[in-house]
């Protein structure tokens, strides 16, 4: 058990991608003696193991021809010379940066037994100690990692599957590969995977990839514990930094790690049939056994988010940083107001709807373009753009849903006017995904589930969009638990994007073309409820 009192050092989250480790004076000042002496000392040896593991690793599949490298190498003097070796070397790194002992609860299943050990929770780059005591088994690494030095050797020494995240042939590759190894009944040696796919904090476990349960074959649950005073080995998405990490890690004295097996999984056909399903089940017993939650968080590349059905809600909203940087760039709510009503007009006009740093100041009438410089990198983050151009679309929406504004039906008509790119009152596909990605301000990649239900009817149109995301239980939660939408109202007030023209049969018309603002925004950027205007 980890030990936690008072007089220890208090850890900062918000959601399982955040961990800051908070040290009293005496712990930081302990850290500091002891790092300048033990930190040098301890990766110095670290790096001389690394460095002489390097040549090593490389005589594994020297000299072998393709076909030879696409077999396990098992056998022979490649497997009974230079695999202790190498064992033995990465036992020695972990070795010299502290973890002296390993405790070890329950026993590892065969490779027939269980084709693949599954590991959680993810906590920081030094988890890969794990591979020592479960015998180097082969790892689904990017094939990025191949070209950093002594990583590379190591990836090849143990014929791990590499895959190129950004393209998909690569990915279904990867994915044949991985099936074909685990059911080779012990063929090849046993895989280990961290079905978490990213670091945490550790304060639950967020939902498994399912990748390690693609080939419906038994897995072996494994769970890695840090039972220490000091919880430094967690990097995360944000928080302590991977150097950090290292720093305090080094500075402690030892530290303790358990490596605890739990009894091999056994799928029923259901979960044979169902990847997602499996993994799911796996990971709620391993939270279970944790006494933690299981969560629905995932990091989608650089973004860490909450599933919602097929949709993935980013928990650092760039909605929710533009309206705080707005606000401390000196706007008030009007000018907020009158700024996002720019942003409509320049969508209809021949400009277009994308737009730079240069061209988004003056439109939110910014005084600092730093200011406008930031929004355009929260926009681009989690679109993964390279370049600094941004949807003025997603700008306007996302913000808008979640500054109240607009009432949430008033905003659902913009967005379907400014989505329905062919104007015949209905939706593609394309179009729903475009659009849910803008209300949320994340690209939404999976939203075929949404748009099965608004197409039970025919074509999904204005009124189908609304009817499901009011009554559907799971689309329910988007409306109440992510915007601050100022209430379901059946008459629309007008937007922007509606002023003198003829809306919809869904679309009410008001008696005055002014925007009702159902809150007022606090000084912090956050909305606060206020009453409607007469």
């Amino acid at each position: 058990m980890e030990r936690q009192n008072s007089h220890q050092a208090t850890y900062s989250s918000q959601h399982p991608f955040v961990h800051t480790l908070k040290l009293t004076r005496a712990q930081l000042i302990r850290g500091m003696v002891l790092g300048s002496i033990l930190v040098p000392i301890r990766v110095f040896l670290a790096v001389l193991c690394f460095l002489i593991m390097w040549p090593i690793a490389r005589l594994r599949l020297a000299g072998l021809s393709e076909a030879e490298r696409s077999r396990p190498v098992t056998t022979g003097w490649r497997r009974w010379l230079l695999h202790p070796i190498i064992w033995f070397l990465s036992r020695a790194v972990f070795f010299f940066l502290g973890f002296f002992w390993v405790r070890v609860k329950g026993c590892r299943a065969g490779c027939k037994e269980a084709p693949v050990l599954a590991v959680a929770p993810h906590s920081s780059f030094l988890d890969m100690l794990v591979l020592t005591e479960t015998q180097l088994p082969a790892v689904v690494s990017r094939s990025e990692n191949q070209s950093i030095p002594v990583i590379g050797a190591l990836l090849e020494f143990n014929q791990s599957v590499l895959v190129n995240r950004k393209d998909p042939e690569s990915r279904k590759r990867a994915v044949v590969q991985i099936k074909e190894r685990l059911i080779s009944n012990g063929y090849w040696p046993q895989m280990l995977m961290f079905p978490e796919g990213t670091t945490t904090n550790g304060t639950s476990l967020i939902k498994f990839k399912p990748g390690a349960f693609l080939a419906g074959v038994p897995v072996q649950p494994v769970l890695l514990h840090y039972p220490n005073k000091l919880d430094t080995v967690r990097w995360t998405h944000r928080g302590t930094t991977w150097v950090e990490a290292l720093w305090h890690t080094c500075s402690q004295l030892y530290t303790n790690v358990t490596v605890e097996y739990l009894p091999v999984y056994t799928p029923s056909q259901e979960e044979k049939d169902d990847p997602n399903l499996y993994a799911d089940n796996v990971q709620k017993l391993m939270a279970k056994t944790l006494g933690i939650p299981a969560t629905d968080h995932v990091m989608e590349g650089r973004v860490p988010t909450r599933k919602l059905g097929g949709l993935s809600l980013p928990l650092e909203p760039p909605a929710r940083e533009t309206l705080s940087l707005l606000h401390k760039d000196g706007l008030r709510e009007s000018e907020v107001e009158a700024a996002l009503s720019k942003m409509i007009d320049r969508c209809q006009s021949e400009q277009g709807w994308r737009a730079g740093v240069d061209e988004l100041a003056p439109l939110l009438g910014l005084t600092d373009r730093q200011t406008a410089a930031k929004i355009c990198g929260l926009y681009s983050k989690v679109n993964y753009s390279k370049d600094d151009m941004v949807d003025l679309r997603q700008i306007y929406l996302s913000v808008t849903s979640v500054s109240g504004l607009l009432g949430f039906k008033s905003l659902l008509h913009t967005a379907f006017t400014l989505y329905d790119r062919e104007c015949s009152g209905s939706l593609t596909a394309v179009d729903v995904s475009d659009l849910m990605g803008a209300l949320v301000g994340s690209p939404q990649y999976h939203t075929e589930e949404l748009y099965t239900e608004l197409s039970l009817r025919g074509a999904p149109t204005e009124q189908d969009l609304f009817r499901v995301l009011t009554t559907h239980p799971t689309y329910q939660k988007l409306i109440s638990e992510y915007f601050t939408p100022g209430g379901v109202e059946s008459t629309p007030p007008s937007s922007p994007l509606t002023k003198g023209k003829a809306g919809n049969n869904n679309a009410g018309s008001p008696s005055d073309n002014r925007t009702t603002l159902p809150y007022k925004t606090a000084d912090n950027g956050s909305p606060l409820p206020s009453k409607k205007n007469d």
